[in-house]
């Protein structure tokens, strides 16, 4: 039952940014959405305001439990190896397998650092399934990549 009431959440917080999307690209001009209906980030915005601090917030989307530096090193080295893929390729959907190497640890001009190797793929893929848990400040970083959610 929680799951038909959140893909009906789902629809009815996306439905008027969908309907806007669809007319801007058919060319027709629809107007302002009405007030509170404007663009939807996602259905677990709006929810994680009613959620107290601290509450459903165990693992993080890359499998890390809650807080620390290690998943906060982790978070920057995937989302660095995020920007690269869409700095090179225009867009943020790889292939579920895809494997993106990138530098860490170097200095501004690409010296000194350490090849790892990201499966951006599945991170990205895990970040999309886990969003109700991502902070805003994560979710607006994806966001500003074009993140298929």
């Amino acid at each position: 039952v929680r799951q038909e009431l959140w893909a009906l959440l789902c629809i009815y917080q996306a439905l008027p940014t969908l309907i806007a999307k669809t007319a801007v690209i058919a060319g027709i001009d629809t107007g302002p959405l009405p007030p509170g209906r404007g663009p939807v980030s996602h259905p677990a915005q709006h929810a994680r305001a009613e959620v107290p601090s601290g509450v459903g917030q165990g693992v993080g989307p890359d499998g890390g439990g809650a807080g620390g530096a290690a998943q906060a090193d982790r978070w920057a080295r995937n989302l660095a190896a995020a920007q690269q893929f869409h700095a090179r390729e225009g867009h943020l959907r790889p292939a579920r397998k895809h494997v993106e190497t990138t530098l860490v640890g170097a200095d501004g001009e690409g010296n000194g650092g350490q090849e790892v190797a990201v499966k951006l793929g599945a991170w990205l893929d895990n970040s999309r399934r886990r969003a109700a848990r991502l902070s805003p400040e994560r979710w607006a970083a994806l966001d500003a990549l074009g993140m298929r959610w």
